[in-house]
């Protein structure tokens, strides 16, 4: 019996040297995708441990600046993937309505 690969997956059948660097580039795009996803996971995990009543205001604008950061990066990425549609990874990570708020917004370091 012979199984034939699935029409997604189908310009990738002949193995020239095109189509097994586009396999591979498309490899790398999902991993790059996955790691970004954890570092909003971290992120936003950071700003929920958050407690106003140790860290002062200061640290709390850090967070919001760092998580904003990496969402913007992460949002970056999906498109690059072709995932034009940022509202289920908002959804998804539970990124906070304060960090949408500060994307793409460049700092005085």
């Amino acid at each position: 019996m012979t199984f034939r690969l699935p029409q997604s997956l189908s310009r990738f059948e002949t193995r020239t040297g095109v189509n097994v660097l586009e396999y591979e580039l498309m490899a790398e795009r999902a991993d790059a995708l996955g790691r970004n996803g954890l570092k909003v996971e971290r992120a936003i995990a950071a700003l929920n441990q958050f407690d106003s009543s140790k860290d002062g205001q200061a640290v709390r604008e850090r967070l919001l600046d760092e998580a904003a950061d990496v969402v913007w990066a992460f949002l970056i990425q999906r498109e690059i993937c072709g995932l034009r549609d940022s509202r289920d990874a908002v959804r998804r990570y539970g990124i906070p309505k304060e960090v949408m708020a500060r994307l793409g917004i460049v700092r005085k370091r």
